[in-house]
């Protein structure tokens, strides 16, 4: 009979990633699609995007009988991460706990000294091989002297030494199979049924405030052009997939490949729509093909601008100009696509005139969306030393770029947070009081887009505050009127 392996997603919500859609969990599928090729029954439950309690995980693990529960963490869902285990330890106490992801990767010393209790094993770095070849050592009763892993035993931490990085994407199973689809859903466009899919791992910059680039040990690999849109295809025609978010960093990394994706997609005329993210550079690259962009259907494409400031740009190692991300998002908007910007805010030496000169840049640059997010300082990053001594929170549930975690020199947290809030509001304020000038295309996606802000977004309070006449005109014609 074989072994019963349960993965849940940690029910963790800060009312960013879910205003948009609902987000499969994409690892899961490919560590599920792994376990199943060696012959374990799987299931994966989640918990996130069904928004279950605590107490539904505890009793769906009751009903599942599992041999093992695996889940992962970022450092704002770590501590749910964890409590889901624990929840697996009261249920049955013999059932394996396995915790992977980003933050357990680099701070699994931390977790196993305070949570080594809850947590049996946890899984460095990819977690396809390691996964798998971890519980077939368990279960037969050897000792899991393998690479990629980290446990404590009888008073002591072990930690194994790393483990190669997957050379054949290609030949990675995925257990789409075990997706319940009703669940997914981009909310932008109705009925819609989304699909959140990979075709590469990994990011060669250097920008020291992210996670992905040393997770991922600074290498880039990428599935072959044919194998992914051969991915996308068969969601399509199997599972009615219409909308697919690419989760890479940079899918377009290699310009011969991406091209080649974008051909065939063409070519095979799918009724799919893309969502991705890439860098400034690559669409400027790009520019004497962004036609191809939109035949193939990308749809939605955010590029990172982090700073209105030319010397916090090279402090991040950004590798950018403040110049080139106005020429990109100009490339993306005429070619008819959605374009999403970010600025990282909060440093030590943030003011409020600062983060308003980086509201004006962003209504200069004049994408579609915006986001004015505040620098998290994840525990491994490279930028933590500088600034640690202005970290105020310790709570790792706030890690979520949302809440100030960082107090520079001339503000409070809360007075960061409010400079934020109304960067948000005077960029969405001046951008719906000129909706009338957009394309029917974009206009109806804004009009859904405010929709959602103000309905499902930690920043619904600010869309729903005092606005211009002008503004509350456009609210009162198209949101209310879709909300009745």
């Amino acid at each position: 009979m074989s072994k019963k392996i349960l993965l849940i997603t940690p029910p963790y919500h800060c009312g960013v990633l879910e205003s948009a859609g609902t987000w499969m969990p994409l690892g899961m599928v490919y560590v599920a699609g792994s376990l199943q090729n060696a012959g374990y029954e799987v299931r994966i439950y989640d918990a996130m995007s069904k928004f279950h309690t605590f107490d539904d995980i505890k009793n769906y693990i009751k009903r599942s009988h599992p041999d093992a529960v695996g889940t992962a963490a970022y450092t704002s869902s770590l501590y749910d991460a964890v409590a889901v285990l624990r929840i697996a330890k009261e249920v049955n106490p013999g059932i394996i706990t396995l915790l992977g992801g980003i933050h357990p990767a680099f701070c699994w010393e931390e977790i196993l000294q305070k949570d080594g209790n809850a947590v049996d094993y946890i899984i460095r770095g990819e977690g396809e091989i390691t996964t798998t070849e971890l519980l077939d050592y368990i279960f037969s009763g050897k000792h899991p002297d393998l690479p990629g892993i980290a446990f404590a035993r009888d008073g002591k931490i072990t930690c194994t030494v790393d483990r190669p990085l997957i050379k054949d994407l290609d030949s990675l199973p995925t257990a789409w199979n075990l997706i319940e689809w009703k669940d997914y859903t981009f909310k932008t466009k109705k009925n819609s049924t989304l699909a959140v899919v990979s075709s590469s791992r990994g990011c060669t910059q250097k920008c020291t405030f992210c996670s992905q680039r040393l997770f991922w040990k600074e290498k880039w690999r990428a599935r072959s052009p044919e194998n992914f849109v051969s991915e996308l295809e068969y969601l399509n025609n199997t599972y009615g997939v219409d909308v697919a978010m690419i989760a890479d960093e940079t899918p377009t990394f290699d310009r011969k490949r991406w091209e080649r994706i974008l051909d065939l997609l063409i070519e095979k005329k799918l009724d799919l729509e893309l969502l991705m993210e890439t860098r400034v550079d690559d669409i400027l690259r790009d520019k004497d093909i962004i036609n191809k962009y939109t035949k193939a259907g990308i749809l939605h494409i955010y590029v990172g601008a982090e700073s209105a400031s030319q010397d916090t740009l090279n402090r991040y190692h950004k590798n950018l100009r403040i110049e080139q991300s106005k020429e990109a998002i100009d490339i993306i908007n005429n070619a008819g696509i959605i374009s999403e910007t970010s600025f990282v805010l909060g440093m030590p030496d943030e003011t409020p005139e600062s983060i308003e000169a980086a509201q004006k840049l962003a209504q200069y640059y004049n994408p579609d969306l915006a986001f004015f997010l505040a620098i998290a300082p994840w525990p491994y990053s490279d930028i933590y030393p500088e600034l640690a001594p202005y970290i105020e929170e310790f709570d790792y549930s706030k890690y979520n770029l949302i809440e100030p975690i960082v107090r520079p020199s001339n503000m409070t947290r809360e007075e960061l947070n409010r400079h934020l809030l109304r960067a948000f509001r005077e960029f969405y304020m001046d951008k719906l009081g000129r909706i009338e000038e957009m394309s029917e295309f974009k206009k109806n996606y804004m009009i859904d887009v405010t929709k959602l802000l103000i309905e499902d977004s930690y920043l619904s309070s600010q869309m729903k505050g005092k606005m211009p006449q002008k503004v509350r005109e456009f609210i009162d014609k198209y949101v209310l009127k879709i909300k009745s």
